[in-house]
């Protein structure tokens, strides 16, 4: 009797855990956490030092263009940003003599069209092409890279790689101590060419056979003439007064 009683209980347990797992197969799934957006400007509100770029970000409506990329793209990108107190160091009215097409060109220069972590930089070939880069120029850096420091030149400013914001694919973001100003706007422009000399323009005056104008109208030549007419007169006067002698 206990025997048949412990075989049912067996049973019942049985059929309660196939039909438990039964109805777990039937269920789909609990959804896991959606991923967080990529979001550059979070990165840089966490880092602290980078209100300026922020707010550049924001002028151009650039941040608007980079968080779309970073969602919808398959390449990624890199993003260099220069601390507070790069734009500081700047002269004067830098930005602000920028018209919003060359603020944008400026912002989109610190951008890189792809994913670079800090060991793909000692492998790429210069130059590199930014997000500026289109049909207004060609905006490119070159990288000198090392297994201990990362460069980056402009033609116009150099300056080190100081700090990794994020370095997780699609989005790497390097802190830089300056901020990078393309060759195309803020290099030295070739000095204007010089005008070209006056041609002289031809003596127009017109020519004659008889004595030149110079001549005829010389203080001297008219002296020249007065004293040969008085000659001439006082010659004919002598000749007059013996004529008339004889005749007396």
């Amino acid at each position: 009797m206990a025997s048949t009683t412990t075989t049912t209980i067996a049973l019942v347990l049985a059929t309660l855990l196939a039909l438990t797992i039964s109805g777990a197969r039937g269920q789909p799934a609990a959804p896991g956490p959606s991923p967080a957006p990529r979001n550059l400007t979070a990165v840089l509100e966490k880092g602290g030092q980078y209100n300026t770029l922020i707010r550049l970000l924001r002028a151009t409506q650039v941040e608007q263009q980079i968080n779309s990329q970073l969602n919808n793209s398959f390449n990624g990108l890199t993003v260099f940003a220069p601390t507070d107190n790069a734009f500081n160091t700047l002269k004067a009215g830098t930005l602000n003599r920028l018209s919003q097409q060359e603020q944008v060109a400026l912002v989109l220069y610190h951008v890189l069209p792809r994913y670079y972590s800090s060991s793909m930089f000692q492998t790429t070939s210069n130059p590199v092409r930014t997000q500026a880069s289109g049909s207004n120029g060609v905006y490119t850096i070159n990288v000198t890279s090392t297994p201990s420091q990362t460069n980056i030149s402009t033609g116009v400013v150099d300056t080190p790689i100081t700090n990794t914001l994020k370095s997780d694919f699609p989005l790497a973001v390097y802190s830089v101590d300056k901020v990078l100003l393309p060759y195309d706007l803020f290099g030295s422009k070739p000095p204007a060419p010089a005008p070209a000399p006056a041609k002289e323009k031809p003596d127009k005056t017109p020519t004659t056979d008889g004595p030149s104008a110079a001549t005829e109208s010389s203080p001297s030549a008219a002296v020249g003439l007065k004293g040969r007419g008085a000659g001439w007169s006082f010659v004919v006067g002598v000749g007059v007064m013996g004529i008339v002698g004889s005749l007396l």
